[in-house]
Protein backbone atom coordinates (compact mmCIF):
# COMPACT_ATOMS: atom_id res chain seq x y z
CA UNK A 1 0.00 0.00 0.00
CA UNK A 2 1.86 3.27 -1.05
CA UNK A 3 -0.25 6.34 0.65
CA UNK A 4 0.51 9.14 -1.64
CA UNK A 5 -1.87 11.65 -1.70
CA UNK A 6 -3.48 13.00 1.81
CA UNK A 7 -6.43 15.22 -0.21
CA UNK A 8 -9.07 13.15 0.59
CA UNK A 9 -10.67 13.70 2.74
CA UNK A 10 -10.56 17.58 2.68
CA UNK A 11 -10.54 18.90 5.91
CA UNK A 12 -7.33 18.52 7.13
CA UNK A 13 -8.12 17.47 10.38
CA UNK A 14 -9.27 14.63 9.20
CA UNK A 15 -5.99 13.45 7.76
CA UNK A 16 -5.06 11.84 10.69
CA UNK A 17 -7.54 9.36 11.60
CA UNK A 18 -8.06 8.92 7.96
CA UNK A 19 -4.06 7.66 7.32
CA UNK A 20 -4.32 5.65 10.96
CA UNK A 21 -8.12 3.82 9.92
CA UNK A 22 -6.07 2.71 6.18
CA UNK A 23 -3.42 1.61 8.01
CA UNK A 24 -4.70 -0.67 10.61
CA UNK A 25 -7.43 -2.35 7.71
CA UNK A 26 -4.08 -3.06 5.48
CA UNK A 27 -2.49 -4.45 8.81
CA UNK A 28 -5.16 -6.15 9.68
CA UNK A 29 -5.46 -7.66 5.83
CA UNK A 30 -2.41 -9.20 5.53
CA UNK A 31 -0.74 -6.42 3.20
CA UNK A 32 3.35 -6.60 3.68
CA UNK A 33 3.94 -3.05 3.42
CA UNK A 34 3.14 0.71 4.14
CA UNK A 35 4.87 3.02 2.24
CA UNK A 36 4.67 7.02 1.65
CA UNK A 37 6.45 9.65 -0.45
CA UNK A 38 9.14 11.58 0.41
CA UNK A 39 7.91 15.61 -0.51
CA UNK A 40 7.45 18.61 0.78
CA UNK A 41 4.90 19.43 -1.88
CA UNK A 42 2.42 17.50 -3.56
CA UNK A 43 4.07 16.28 -7.15
CA UNK A 44 2.64 18.56 -10.12
CA UNK A 45 1.11 16.10 -12.21
CA UNK A 46 -1.51 15.77 -14.48
CA UNK A 47 -3.55 13.95 -11.28
CA UNK A 48 -2.29 16.49 -8.75
CA UNK A 49 -1.19 20.23 -7.91
CA UNK A 50 1.88 20.89 -5.93
CA UNK A 51 -0.34 22.75 -3.38
CA UNK A 52 -2.25 20.04 -2.50
CA UNK A 53 -1.63 18.80 1.16
CA UNK A 54 1.67 16.31 1.82
CA UNK A 55 3.22 15.27 5.19
CA UNK A 56 6.84 14.81 5.92
CA UNK A 57 7.21 10.91 5.84
CA UNK A 58 9.10 9.55 8.69
CA UNK A 59 7.43 11.57 10.54
CA UNK A 60 3.97 10.27 9.30
CA UNK A 61 6.11 6.80 9.45
CA UNK A 62 6.63 7.13 13.30
CA UNK A 63 2.60 7.47 13.53
CA UNK A 64 1.72 4.35 11.54
CA UNK A 65 4.15 2.40 13.76
CA UNK A 66 2.50 3.18 16.80
CA UNK A 67 -1.05 1.75 14.85
CA UNK A 68 0.41 -1.41 13.49
CA UNK A 69 1.97 -4.58 14.09
CA UNK A 70 3.21 -6.56 11.16
CA UNK A 71 3.68 -4.06 7.99
CA UNK A 72 7.34 -3.56 6.79
CA UNK A 73 7.33 0.61 7.02
CA UNK A 74 9.02 2.97 4.05
CA UNK A 75 8.97 5.85 2.27
CA UNK A 76 9.17 5.67 -1.34
CA UNK A 77 11.34 6.57 -2.37
CA UNK A 78 13.42 9.07 0.04
CA UNK A 79 15.44 11.70 -1.94
CA UNK A 80 18.47 11.75 -1.49
CA UNK A 81 19.29 15.58 -1.16
CA UNK A 82 16.97 15.74 1.18
CA UNK A 83 18.90 14.81 4.51
CA UNK A 84 22.18 14.48 5.19
CA UNK A 85 23.47 10.63 5.28
CA UNK A 86 24.25 10.52 8.89
CA UNK A 87 20.69 11.80 10.66
CA UNK A 88 18.72 9.69 7.62
CA UNK A 89 20.44 6.85 8.93
CA UNK A 90 19.41 7.37 12.30
CA UNK A 91 16.17 8.46 11.31
CA UNK A 92 15.70 4.94 10.01
CA UNK A 93 16.87 3.41 12.82
CA UNK A 94 14.49 5.34 14.71
CA UNK A 95 11.53 4.45 13.25
CA UNK A 96 13.06 0.29 12.97
CA UNK A 97 13.21 0.67 17.31
CA UNK A 98 9.73 1.96 17.68
CA UNK A 99 8.12 0.00 15.20
CA UNK A 100 9.94 -3.65 16.43
CA UNK A 101 12.36 -3.70 13.38
CA UNK A 102 9.66 -3.10 10.46
CA UNK A 103 11.65 -0.24 9.16
CA UNK A 104 13.34 0.04 5.23
CA UNK A 105 15.42 2.55 3.89
CA UNK A 106 14.12 2.91 1.07
CA UNK A 107 16.12 5.69 -1.00
CA UNK A 108 17.19 7.04 -4.78
CA UNK A 109 18.27 10.08 -6.55
CA UNK A 110 15.82 13.57 -5.82
CA UNK A 111 14.46 15.07 -8.70
CA UNK A 112 11.11 17.27 -7.48
CA UNK A 113 13.36 20.65 -7.94
CA UNK A 114 10.31 22.89 -7.39
CA UNK A 115 9.99 21.93 -3.96
CA UNK A 116 13.60 22.14 -3.53
CA UNK A 117 14.00 25.69 -4.93
CA UNK A 118 10.84 26.14 -2.72
CA UNK A 119 12.26 25.43 0.84
CA UNK A 120 16.24 26.03 0.31
CA UNK A 121 17.40 22.19 -0.36
CA UNK A 122 20.22 22.45 -2.81
CA UNK A 123 19.57 21.82 -6.11
CA UNK A 124 22.51 19.47 -7.58
CA UNK A 125 23.79 18.12 -10.97
CA UNK A 126 22.23 14.63 -11.74
CA UNK A 127 25.63 13.17 -11.97
CA UNK A 128 26.84 14.50 -8.71
CA UNK A 129 23.16 13.13 -7.12
CA UNK A 130 24.47 9.54 -8.03
CA UNK A 131 27.26 9.94 -6.46
CA UNK A 132 26.34 11.62 -3.03
CA UNK A 133 23.54 8.51 -3.30
CA UNK A 134 26.32 5.95 -3.27
CA UNK A 135 28.29 7.88 -0.42
CA UNK A 136 25.19 7.73 1.38
CA UNK A 137 24.30 4.22 1.13
CA UNK A 138 27.53 3.87 2.22
CA UNK A 139 27.26 5.71 4.75
CA UNK A 140 23.91 3.89 6.12
CA UNK A 141 25.60 0.75 5.76
CA UNK A 142 28.66 1.66 7.63
CA UNK A 143 26.42 3.18 10.67
CA UNK A 144 24.56 0.38 11.19
CA UNK A 145 27.64 -2.46 11.32
CA UNK A 146 30.63 -2.79 13.95
CA UNK A 147 31.89 0.07 12.50
CA UNK A 148 31.94 3.27 14.21
CA UNK A 149 35.01 5.04 12.87
CA UNK A 150 35.12 7.45 10.42
CA UNK A 151 33.44 7.99 6.78
CA UNK A 152 35.77 10.31 3.93
CA UNK A 153 34.06 10.56 1.05
CA UNK A 154 33.64 13.38 -1.41
CA UNK A 155 30.70 15.34 -0.45
CA UNK A 156 30.39 13.52 3.20
CA UNK A 157 32.62 13.61 6.21
CA UNK A 158 31.76 12.11 9.29
CA UNK A 159 34.23 11.53 12.17
CA UNK A 160 32.54 8.80 13.46
CA UNK A 161 29.65 6.70 12.85
CA UNK A 162 28.09 5.84 16.04
CA UNK A 163 24.45 4.74 15.91
CA UNK A 164 22.48 3.94 19.49
CA UNK A 165 20.79 1.94 19.90
CA UNK A 166 21.74 -0.07 16.45
CA UNK A 167 18.44 -1.71 14.33
CA UNK A 168 16.71 -4.76 16.25
CA UNK A 169 17.15 -7.73 16.01
CA UNK A 170 20.97 -7.80 15.12
CA UNK A 171 20.35 -6.94 11.17
CA UNK A 172 20.29 -3.42 9.26
CA UNK A 173 16.90 -2.26 7.65
CA UNK A 174 16.64 -3.49 4.15
CA UNK A 175 18.25 -1.11 1.67
CA UNK A 176 16.34 -0.62 -1.77
CA UNK A 177 16.41 1.09 -4.12
CA UNK A 178 13.76 2.98 -6.57
CA UNK A 179 13.95 3.72 -10.04
CA UNK A 180 14.90 2.08 -13.34
CA UNK A 181 18.10 4.29 -14.93
CA UNK A 182 20.06 0.93 -16.32
CA UNK A 183 23.91 2.90 -16.29
CA UNK A 184 23.33 4.17 -12.63
CA UNK A 185 20.91 3.48 -10.64
CA UNK A 186 20.43 -0.36 -11.47
CA UNK A 187 24.26 -0.08 -10.90
CA UNK A 188 24.14 0.64 -7.51
CA UNK A 189 20.85 -1.95 -6.75
CA UNK A 190 23.65 -4.34 -7.89
CA UNK A 191 26.60 -3.46 -5.80
CA UNK A 192 24.43 -2.22 -2.56
CA UNK A 193 20.35 -3.22 -2.49
CA UNK A 194 18.51 -5.54 -0.90
CA UNK A 195 15.75 -4.62 -3.05
CA UNK A 196 15.13 -2.50 -6.32
CA UNK A 197 11.43 -0.80 -7.25
CA UNK A 198 10.84 -0.86 -10.71
CA UNK A 199 7.45 1.03 -12.62
CA UNK A 200 4.86 -1.17 -14.09
CA UNK A 201 4.81 -2.92 -17.35
CA UNK A 202 5.46 -6.49 -18.13
CA UNK A 203 7.85 -5.79 -20.93
CA UNK A 204 9.65 -2.58 -19.72
CA UNK A 205 10.07 -4.74 -15.48
CA UNK A 206 11.27 -7.65 -17.69
CA UNK A 207 13.83 -5.46 -19.86
CA UNK A 208 15.08 -3.69 -16.72
CA UNK A 209 15.71 -7.10 -14.84
CA UNK A 210 17.88 -8.22 -17.81
CA UNK A 211 19.71 -4.74 -17.22
CA UNK A 212 20.20 -5.62 -13.64
CA UNK A 213 21.22 -9.67 -14.10
CA UNK A 214 23.95 -8.02 -16.70
CA UNK A 215 25.26 -5.14 -13.58
CA UNK A 216 25.16 -8.31 -10.93
CA UNK A 217 27.08 -10.48 -13.06
CA UNK A 218 29.83 -7.57 -13.95
CA UNK A 219 29.76 -6.79 -9.95
CA UNK A 220 29.42 -10.22 -8.73
CA UNK A 221 26.44 -10.24 -6.79
CA UNK A 222 24.01 -12.91 -6.30
CA UNK A 223 21.16 -11.17 -8.79
CA UNK A 224 18.33 -13.72 -6.71
CA UNK A 225 19.71 -12.04 -3.65
CA UNK A 226 17.84 -8.80 -4.40
CA UNK A 227 14.22 -8.04 -4.10
CA UNK A 228 12.40 -7.09 -7.03
CA UNK A 229 9.28 -4.82 -6.42
CA UNK A 230 7.44 -3.27 -9.01
CA UNK A 231 4.72 0.02 -8.43
CA UNK A 232 1.36 0.14 -10.18
CA UNK A 233 0.31 3.40 -10.36
CA UNK A 234 -3.30 2.42 -12.35
CA UNK A 235 -6.09 2.22 -10.87
CA UNK A 236 -6.13 -1.33 -9.83
CA UNK A 237 -9.87 -1.80 -8.75
CA UNK A 238 -11.06 -0.46 -12.46
CA UNK A 239 -9.81 -3.95 -13.67
CA UNK A 240 -9.03 -6.38 -11.22
CA UNK A 241 -8.50 -9.46 -13.21
CA UNK A 242 -6.24 -7.69 -15.19
CA UNK A 243 -4.36 -6.93 -12.32
CA UNK A 244 -3.81 -10.19 -11.20
CA UNK A 245 -2.91 -11.43 -14.42
CA UNK A 246 -0.52 -8.85 -14.62
CA UNK A 247 1.00 -9.60 -11.13
CA UNK A 248 1.30 -13.97 -12.43
CA UNK A 249 3.76 -12.59 -15.46
CA UNK A 250 5.69 -9.78 -12.64
CA UNK A 251 5.96 -13.23 -10.41
CA UNK A 252 7.35 -15.03 -13.27
CA UNK A 253 9.94 -12.57 -13.29
CA UNK A 254 10.79 -13.04 -10.14
CA UNK A 255 8.78 -9.70 -8.77
CA UNK A 256 7.71 -10.59 -5.37
CA UNK A 257 5.52 -7.14 -4.65
CA UNK A 258 3.76 -5.08 -6.28
CA UNK A 259 2.71 -1.40 -4.69
CA UNK A 260 -0.91 -0.40 -5.08
CA UNK A 261 -1.93 3.15 -4.63
CA UNK A 262 -5.28 4.89 -3.66
CA UNK A 263 -7.45 6.25 -6.42
CA UNK A 264 -10.47 7.00 -3.93
CA UNK A 265 -10.96 7.59 -0.39
CA UNK A 266 -7.85 5.68 0.98
CA UNK A 267 -10.35 3.63 3.61
CA UNK A 268 -12.90 2.60 0.78
CA UNK A 269 -9.92 1.66 -1.53
CA UNK A 270 -8.12 -0.83 1.13
CA UNK A 271 -11.12 -2.16 2.30
CA UNK A 272 -11.31 -3.20 -1.90
CA UNK A 273 -8.22 -4.49 -1.75
CA UNK A 274 -8.86 -6.29 1.17
CA UNK A 275 -11.90 -7.91 -0.29
CA UNK A 276 -11.62 -8.00 -3.46
CA UNK A 277 -7.74 -8.70 -4.37
CA UNK A 278 -5.48 -9.79 -1.45
CA UNK A 279 -6.79 -13.38 -0.83
CA UNK A 280 -6.47 -14.10 -5.02
CA UNK A 281 -3.28 -12.44 -5.17
CA UNK A 282 -1.48 -14.23 -2.34
CA UNK A 283 -2.24 -17.29 -4.48
CA UNK A 284 0.15 -16.43 -7.28
CA UNK A 285 3.30 -18.04 -7.04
Amino acid sequence: MHYWNYTTPADPARIAPTLAQTARIADEAGIASFSVMDHYFQMQTRLSAADEPMLEGYTTLGYVAALTTRMTLGVLVTGVTYRHPGLLAKIVTTLDVLSGGRAQLGVGASWYEREQRGLGVPVVPVRERFERLEETIQICRQMWSDDNGPYEGRYYRLAETLCVPAPLGGRRPEILIGGGGERKTLLLVARYADACNLFAGVDRVAHKLDVLRAHCANEGRDYDAIEKTVMVSAPVLADVDGLLTEAEAYAKLGVSEIQVLPDRHPVEFVEAVAERIAPRLSSIR
